[in-house]
């Protein structure tokens, strides 16, 4: 018997909609039914019935699609690990057995691209650049943590390409088209560069080596394009970087080594014109430079205090301060007698140094200049040399007298290493105060592709000075305590050239092969013949003749030609 509710509707006549969830089950249930499974079966059963052929299986679709997938692998994994991994210390290190250096990798000019590096470039090469600038940046330093793992990294500056411009609270942007910018765009790119590299510091593990005291990660350092240059440096822009970043002069000891940064950048307004006007932007830098010998001492002694597992500082004294000897009182310190460890400068600018200083073969753009058969290098050689110039907001080498004055106050520099040129450079200085036999500069390669290089590079640096209780060479010879190996990165422009040039072979080859199957010339039987049938099965509608015969004699029926295509009259 049948149930009505109130509305006269029979009970259990409809039911409730599907939900979503369960009708997308449905509909991928049915596609695996319907069209997978069928189509993996019948492969299956040409391979038993030995029902195939060469031609079927390997179509030129699918050997394009096989050559894509290789091709794109390389250029976006392979290439990356391929040249890390031809960096790893154990192929270039040449220390003595039992050695455990310190590792150390240089990193210049990340310099992330912003509104100031293509102005005025269309939509979406501007979208684009940054796109794949930041995924390139990312996965080399990525790779540095999981397949180098070095246990210091240094940042030497030029972070940001337009960090200057942006506004403060306090100052603007002496370029009018960039005032529009201001400290939200500024920390938007801030936390842009830590998701490239703060956030990837961990990516190899956080666990120091056996050994070694612990990782770092500093950078400090500022550019010209962080900063300015010279006058050009605003306070509320250096003091907003150092808020972040800390502060760009300060001494680290490491691997018992003194690594001396300095804010060249500002420094440098003292070279120019009415220095004493702009002298808040010198001054800190200057001062730091007149104390660096003292700071060195110091933290040497507390460094070889911590190695023999005493404190740092000695206890404080126990007697009363006067309250007006309070402004004056110091942290106590050890007096001991040491040895300095092999000092090495750190600075964004290059060092001084003649117009035409050749830089060295591994300079990408200028190659050294060949000399006559059977002569020495050229001394003077301006294509393989930094150009000694300057202009808006930048000068590519500091002055000659602010380079003396650093080497003087700093004291004993062995090695120096520098950025900003985006190019390889090695020079040894011997004009300048050094700890004997000159400086030895070595400026980085920017490590983005988009700074003019199409090989970028790092600097990797292995560190080994075992010293005594009182700083002393365990080997007696402090001058052997450093080597370093340029790392070459991948060539991006290259990879996008290959991409091209495959693009353009599978469009000539898919339209070469669709011509000469519409001239007949070359059968279309290696294409998949099978009918394409639709995403679920529909019904199909048949013919009936016993039911149209039957309706055809109906007492109601005058004609059944609708059905039978036959007219018959009823009498």
């Amino acid at each position: 018997m049948t149930t009505y509710d109130e509305y006269g509707t029979p009970v259990g006549a409809y039911s409730e909609p599907e939900s979503l969830t369960h009708q997308a089950w449905r509909l991928v249930r049915a596609f695996f039914l319907y069209r997978i499974r069928p189509a993996v079966q019948g492969k299956r059963n040409e391979l038993q019935s030995g029902n195939w052929s060469f031609r079927r299986l390997f179509t030129l679709v699918k050997a394009l699609v096989l050559l894509w997938w290789v091709v794109l692998y390389w250029g976006e994994r392979g290439v990356f690990n391929s040249a890390v991994e031809s960096c790893n210390w154990d192929s270039w290190e040449n220390w003595e057995t039992g050695a455990n250096p310190h590792r150390l990798i240089f990193v210049a000019d990340p310099q992330l691209i912003d509104p100031h590096t293509y102005p005025g470039r269309p939509w979406p090469l501007n979208p684009l650049a940054y796109k794949y600038t930041d995924l390139y940046l990312r996965r080399t330093y990525s790779r540095f943590q999981t397949i180098l793992y070095p246990d210091t990294i240094f940042f030497l500056g030029d972070l940001f390409d337009g960090g200057r411009e942006w506004s403060t609270r306090t100052t603007t942007s002496p370029e009018k088209q960039y005032r529009k910018y201001g400290d939200d765009f500024w920390m938007n790119e801030y936390r842009r560069f830590g998701d490239i590299f703060f956030k990837h510091w961990g990516d190899g593990g956080m666990q120091a080596r056996p050994g070694q005291p612990g990782r770092k990660l500093i950078s400090s350092l500022p550019g010209n394009h962080d900063l300015g240059f010279a006058r050009g440096v605003q306070e509320g822009v250096r003091d907003r970087f150092n808020a972040y970043f800390g502060d760009g002069n300060r001494i680290d000891v490491i691997a018992n080594h003194t690594f001396v940064s300095i804010d060249s950048v500002s420094l440098s307004a003292l070279g120019q014109e009415s220095p004493e006007q702009v002298e808040k932007l010198w001054r800190p830098t200057k001062g730091f430079l007149e104390d660096a010998k003292k700071r060195k001492k110091r933290l040497i002694q507390r460094e070889l205090r911590a190695q023999q597992g005493l404190r740092p500082y000695p206890g404080m004294p126990h007697h009363a301060i006067e309250k007006k000897d309070l402004a004056t009182s110091q942290l106590p310190h050890a007096n001991d007698e040491i040895t300095e460890f092999p000092t090495i400068l750190l600075t964004h600018v290059p060092l001084y140094r003649a117009p035409g200083t050749p830089c060295g073969p591994l300079r990408e753009h200028w190659p050294p200049t060949h000399p006559p058969a059977g002569q020495p290098p050229l001394e003077h050689d301006d294509r393989n040399a930094i150009s000694v110039r300057g202009g808006y907001q930048y000068q590519n080498v500091l002055n000659r007298e602010i380079t003396a004055d650093i080497a003087e106050k700093v004291g004993d520099i062995r090695y120096a290493f520098s950025g900003d040129d985006h190019d390889y450079c090695e020079v040894l200085h011997k004009a300048y105060t050094s700890a004997g036999g000159g400086i030895r500069e070595i400026t980085v390669k920017s490590t983005s592709w988009a700074m003019g290089v199409r090989l970028p590079g790092v600097q990797l640096v292995s560190l080994w000075n075992p010293v005594d209780i009182h700083g002393n060479p365990k080997n007696g010879d402090a001058s052997k305590t450093i080597q370093t190996k340029l790392c070459l990165l991948p060539d991006q422009i290259g990879t996008f050239l290959r991409y091209g040039m495959l693009f353009g072979l599978t469009l000539s080859l898919l339209v070469l092969r669709a011509a000469l199957v519409t001239l007949g010339l070359v059968s279309s039987s290696e294409t998949d013949t099978t009918t394409e049938s639709p995403l679920l099965p529909t019904a199909s509608t048949n013919t009936y003749p016993a039911t149209a015969e039957k309706e055809s004699h109906s007492s109601n029926s005058s004609t059944s030609s609708e059905r039978t295509g036959n007219l018959t009259i009823s009498r």
